[in-house]
């Protein structure tokens, strides 16, 4: 039987209204760090999808490479996810947080104190910009500064800010967490040996640069419970200067294997194409549900037929859709209905206020 985009699927023990997932966006729209009443609004405006994941969310104040981006570390910051969380909820969508850390990928004026940022190693990502303040004080794009290599202790204290982050994520009301384990940041830099060159158990092997992932992942596990865990990977990406390298499909191999045994509530699938960075090679998704029989979210560059395709193949269960979301505030009525979509504005994706941001009319207004 043929399934469409509009029915609903499950995750876990949680029933979405359809198979649609609103991606984590950054949209830098916080200048102190604590969600309000713009967020709020923004995402109800968009809970016509089944699942929403949120932009990505600061587990501390060390994680940060953006400037004007939310926390979960602070009390406040859960005070204010609560009043988005209870908008989504009204509107009968399921809500996950992204807990994020950049890693190397930030700059010293996003730092407390200055201080460098870190990395699986010191090696510096160059040719990448954080959002940060230059010498002069003047906000804009700055090269990545030069990251400290974490100890190993320090990883372990990493994995305990996001099992904290987590924790909060379920006192705001959320109802689970997608761990940030793509896009060339922290998660992933470790499992990269062009720039994880470490030699302790965090380093070399395919198992050891898998290790910090597996710990943050089983260490959420432990604090909310498998059924609220999800993860996002991106395969082939290369996004914040993380080249192929051999081991790149039997390291996802492993990781699909490992998160397979802990039941995690879903894996986030990312073809970066549409970032200007590489595409997920033909069959790799299929190969990916090979390996692993649980959830499947695939984001970029999904249409409705694509996304209808590939979930009645049984490749993927639930389409993502990323920046259509931020122009059509009513995408999921709009693909139901084939209207046309409005095209996003760029230059209005990042910065604080309400323009171009919660300021998007729906189909009916526009036509």
């Amino acid at each position: 039987m043929n399934k469409n985009l509009f029915e609903p699927a499950k995750i876990g023990s949680l029933l979405l209204k359809n198979r649609i997932s609103m991606a984590p966006m950054t949209r830098a729209r916080n200048e102190d760090g604590i969600p309000n009443e713009n967020n709020a609004l923004y995402y109800s405006q968009r809970a016509g999808a089944g699942l929403i994941i949120t932009e990505g969310t600061a587990i501390s104040d060390t994680a940060k490479g953006v400037l004007y981006i939310p926390g979960l570390y602070t009390p406040e910051q859960v005070e204010g996810w609560k009043k988005v969380t209870q908008a989504v909820h009204k509107k009968g969508s399921i809500i996950f947080n992204q807990l994020w850390h950049v890693g190397r990928v930030s700059h010293t004026s996003n730092q407390p104190g200055g201080i460098a940022p870190v990395g699986p190693s010191d090696i510096q990502a160059s040719e990448t910009f954080a959002w940060g303040y230059d010498e002069n004080g003047k906000e804009g794009f700055v090269t990545a500064s030069k990251p400290r290599a974490l100890s190993a202790n320090e990883v372990r204290e990493i994995e305990k800010d996001f099992t904290n982050a987590a924790k909060n994520a379920i006192e705001a009301g959320f109802d689970g967490v997608e761990l940030h384990g793509a896009n060339g940041y922290l998660l992933e830099q470790f499992l990269n040996p062009f720039v994880n060159n470490r030699t302790d158990e965090y380093g070399g092997s395919i198992e050891n640069r898998s290790r910090f992932l597996l710990e943050a992942v089983d260490a959420v596990i432990a604090a909310i419970g498998h059924n609220k865990v999800g993860i996002r990977l991106t395969p082939y990406g290369g996004l914040g200067e993380l080249p192929h390298y051999d081991e790149l499909e039997a390291t996802y191999k492993y990781l699909a294997e490992e998160l397979e045994k802990r039941n995690v509530v879903y894996i986030h699938l990312m073809d970066q194409q549409s970032k200007g960075s590489h595409a997920l090679p033909d069959g790799f998704v299929e190969r990916f549900r090979s390996w692993y029989k649980g959830v499947i979210i695939l984001a970029g560059s999904m249409d409705r037929e694509k996304s209808e395709r590939l979930i009645n193949a049984g490749t993927i269960d639930i389409a993502g859709f990323g920046e259509p979301f931020i122009s059509n505030p009513d995408l999921v009525e709009r693909l139901e209905n084939n209207w046309e979509l409005t095209p996003p504005n760029r230059d209005l994706h990042y910065g604080l206020g309400k323009h171009g941001y919660t300021d998007w009319e729906t189909y009916s207004k526009v036509s």
